[in-house]
C-alpha cells in the first residue's frame, strides 16, 4: 500500500486554496480500502456506483495517479491515514466517529450501546476500518445484549450492514473544498454519502495537521457539495445548482463567502440536465487562467445568476446571464476560452461517464486527465495544455474523475 509521509507531529502547513488552476502544493485524496470489496451487483447502485468496479485495478489505478502528483511535487496526503492518526490522538475525534456510525434508529438501543462500548475499546487502525468499510451482522462480534438478546440481530440477514461502508469516499472533493484560507465541511445530499462529511469533518478538528485552521461556511440547512463548487479566480466562486446543491444551499453558501469576503462574486449555474450531470465538475473544470473544458451537450445553453453583495451588507442575486459573460466579467478577463471535450459523450446517451470533462488542473496549463479520453486530450493539447495521462476504467466506475477524486489543500495564489 502507498501511503502518505503524515506524522501526528507534524507542524501545520499553509493551507489555502484561491483558484482551480494554482500550482498544487498539497492535495488529500482516499486511496481505495476494503469499503470498495463490498460493492455487488445487488448493492452497487444504491452505492451511486454504475456497477462493481475491480478493487485491485482501481488501487493500481490510484496509486498511479498519486505518484503522477507526487512526481510534480503534490504532497498528498491519504485521507485514511489521516482518519486513523486522528482517532490515535484524540478521544474525542474516536466518540465522533463512533457516534457518526452507529445509529440507534437502525440497531436499537441496545445493540447501539454495546456495539459502541465495542468499538470505543479497539486500536485506532481497527476503528478507522470499520469506520470506513462497515461491518455486516455477520461480522459484529460476540457482544453482550440484555434481556434475551437483540431482535434487531436476529432479524437482518447476516450479510446485511450494522455499519455502511464509504466507498464513495474515494472521491474527496465531494465532502469538502477550500476557499483562500478556509475549509468547508459539504452536506451531502444522498444518504449513501452523507457519512463521509462527519468523517472529514472529524479530521480537520482533530489532527495536529490542521490545527488552527478556520471554517467557512458553517450552514448545514441545505445540501452544498464540494463537487459543485469551482474556484474561476481569486474572489470568484462558482456554484452548480442541480440534483446535488440546491438553489437554498447555493444561496446559504454565497452569503457566507461574500460576509466573510472569501469572495466578492458567486455565480450559481443551473444544471439544466439531472442524471447526466451529477455536480458541475462533471459538466466543466478549469484547465488554465482563462480556459475551461466544458461538455458540448451544456456549453451553449450555460447560464449563470450574479451573486454580490448589497449595499446594505445582505447580498443580492442578478437575473440569469451566459455564464461565459458572467464568468469573463467577474473573473475582470477579455474572455473565457471554452474548449469542447470529445464528441462521443454529447451524442451518446446521458450518464456515458467517461468524465471528460472532469480534470485536475496541478498548475495553470497543466492538467491530469484519464487517458481513456484520448479525443479530449487531444483538443486540450491543441489548445495549448499538457496533459499527464492516468488510467481510470476502475476508478471511474463510481462516477468521477482525477478532480472529483482530490480535494485541493494548498496551491500557489493566482
Amino acid at each position: 500500500m502507498v501511503t502518505a509521509a503524515v506524522s501526528s507531529h507534524t507542524q501545520p502547513a499553509s493551507f489555502g486554496v484561491d483558484s482551480e488552476v494554482g500550482a498544487l502544493r498539497a492535495v488529500m485524496v482516499h486511496r481505495p480500502g476494503p469499503e470498495l470489496d463490498r460493492l455487488t451487483p445487488a448493492n452497487a447502485a444504491g452505492f451511486l456506483f454504475a456497477g462493481v468496479p475491480d478493487p485491485a485495478r482501481a488501487r493500481d489505478e490510484h496509486d498511479a495517479f498519486t505518484a503522477a502528483l507526487r512526481d510534480r511535487g503534490v504532497e498528498v496526503l491519504l485521507l485514511g491515514d489521516l482518519l486513523v492518526e486522528a482517532i490515535a490522538h484524540s478521544g474525542a475525534a474516536r466518540i465522533q466517529g463512533i457516534a457518526s456510525a452507529v445509529h440507534v434508529g437502525r440497531l436499537g438501543a441496545r445493540l447501539a450501546e454495546e456495539l459502541s462500548r465495542h468499538l470505543r475499546g479497539l486500536p485506532a487502525p481497527e476503528l478507522g476500518r470499520i469506520l470506513t468499510a462497515g461491518i455486516t451482522f455477520d461480522e459484529l462480534p460476540d457482544i453482550a445484549v440484555s434481556a434475551g438478546g437483540s431482535l434487531v440481530r436476529q432479524m437482518y440477514t447476516g450479510a446485511e450492514f450494522a455499519i455502511e461502508p464509504l466507498p464513495n469516499l474515494l472521491y474527496s472533493r465531494d465532502s469538502s473544498f477550500w476557499v483562500r484560507e478556509r475549509f468547508a465541511i459539504s452536506s451531502l445530499a444522498r444518504r449513501a454519502r452523507v457519512r463521509e462529511a462527519s468523517l472529514v469533518d472529524l479530521i480537520y478538528a482533530h489532527h495536529p495537521r490542521f490545527m488552527g485552521a478556520r471554517r467557512a461556511y458553517e450552514s448545514r440547512v441545505a445540501p452544498v457539495e464540494g463537487g459543485d463548487v469551482l474556484l474561476l479566480a481569486p474572489g470568484v466562486v462558482a456554484v452548480g445548482v442541480g440534483e446535488r446543491t440546491t438553489p437554498a444551499g447555493a444561496e446559504a453558501l454565497a452569503e457566507s463567502l461574500l460576509t466573510d469576503g472569501l469572495a466578492h462574486t458567486v455565480l450559481a449555474i443551473p444544471i439544466e440536465r439531472p442524471g447526466a450531470f451529477m455536480h458541475l465538475g462533471t459538466m466543466c473544470t478549469m484547465v488554465d487562467v482563462d480556459a475551461m473544458v466544458v461538455h458540448p451537450a451544456i456549453r451553449d445553453g450555460m447560464s449563470a445568476f450574479t451573486i454580490r453583495s448589497d449595499d446594505n451588507g445582505g447580498v443580492v442575486a442578478s437575473g440569469a446571464r451566459p455564464f461565459a459573460d458572467a464568468a469573463s466579467d467577474a473573473m475582470g478577463i477579455a474572455g473565457l476560452r471554452l474548449i469542447d471535450p470529445e464528441i462521443a459523450s454529447a451524442t451518446t446517451s446521458p450518464g456515458t461517464w467517461d468524465d471528460s470533462s472532469n480534470t485536475l488542473a496541478i498548475s495553470p496549463g497543466v492538467v491530469v486527465s484519464y487517458r481513456h479520453n484520448a479525443d479530449t486530450n487531444r483538443r486540450l493539447v491543441d489548445a495549448g495544455v499538457e496533459i499527464i495521462e492516468i488510467d481510470g476504467a476502475a476508478l471511474d466506475v463510481g462516477h468521477g474523475g482525477p478532480r472529483c477524486m482530490s480535494c485541493p489543500l494548498a496551491r500557489d495564489p493566482l
